[in-house]
C-alpha cells in the first residue's frame, strides 16, 4: 500500500492541508498584521486542500475497492 502512487498523493494532499491548518492557526494565534493580511487567503487555501484531498481519498477508496 505504501507502494501505491496514489497512496503517496493522497498522504501528500493530507500533509498540505495540515500544513495550511497549522498556518492559519499560528497567523491567528499570533494576531497582528500577518494575520490580517493573510488570514482570508489561508482559509480558502485550507479549503481547497481539504476538497482536492476529500477527492483524492474517494478516488483511492474506488479505485481500490474495484480493483480487488
Amino acid at each position: 500500500m505504501p507502494a501505491d502512487p496514489l497512496f503517496i498523493i493522497v498522504l501528500l494532499a493530507v500533509v498540505a492541508v495540515a500544513i495550511v491548518l497549522v498556518l492559519g492557526l499560528g497567523g491567528f494565534a499570533g494576531g497582528g498584521a500577518f494575520n490580517k493580511r493573510h488570514s482570508n487567503r489561508l482559509m480558502r487555501w485550507r479549503i481547497i486542500a481539504q476538497f482536492i484531498a476529500v477527492l483524492l481519498i474517494l478516488a483511492y477508496i474506488y479505485l481500490r475497492r474495484k480493483a480487488g
